[in-house]
């Protein structure tokens, strides 16, 4: 992580934004984050952690794109990425289990790093970075 961004961040109400987020990470709805056509953080190498409780999203997930999620308790998975490091449900540049995303996808907000003053300095995810530090934040596009 490097340099905080010191361009002003047109994201909209903090307090509305701050709700709606810990209400996606407590499981009682989806973060509203306007994509468009982004699909940043699924073509950055990132592992998607799965709760054993998810039957909806591993219902839709072939099992052998499934690892155990050391350390986390027996049945937690992750699934991985492919070698381009594009999450491997993401097809023809869209998700193909979109309605039946797992929870990390559900509430993932690339919006979180700018405000907490971190950069995403990895090269893989140079696009998440470039995305989530533009200087309108309300879409993806």
């Amino acid at each position: 992580m490097t340099d905080r961004v010191e361009t002003d961040l047109p994201a909209g109400d903090f307090s509305v934004w701050l709700k709606d987020l810990t209400a996606a990470l407590r499981g009682a709805s989806d973060s509203e984050i306007p994509r468009g056509e982004c699909t940043a953080c699924c073509t950055s190498s990132q592992f998607i952690h799965i709760a054993p409780d998810e039957t909806e999203a591993l219902s839709h997930i072939p099992r052998a794109l499934l690892f155990p999620a050391p350390p986390m308790a027996r049945g937690h998975v992750v699934m991985g990425y492919d070698e381009h490091g594009h999450c491997p449900m993401l097809v023809d540049g869209v998700c193909s289990i979109y309605e039946h995303r797992p929870k990390t996808c559900r509430t993932y907000d690339c919006r979180v790093f700018p405000p907490s003053g971190l950069r995403m300095d990895d090269s893989t995810k140079a696009d998440i970075d470039r995305r989530a530090t533009r200087p309108n934040l309300g879409s993806c596009n």
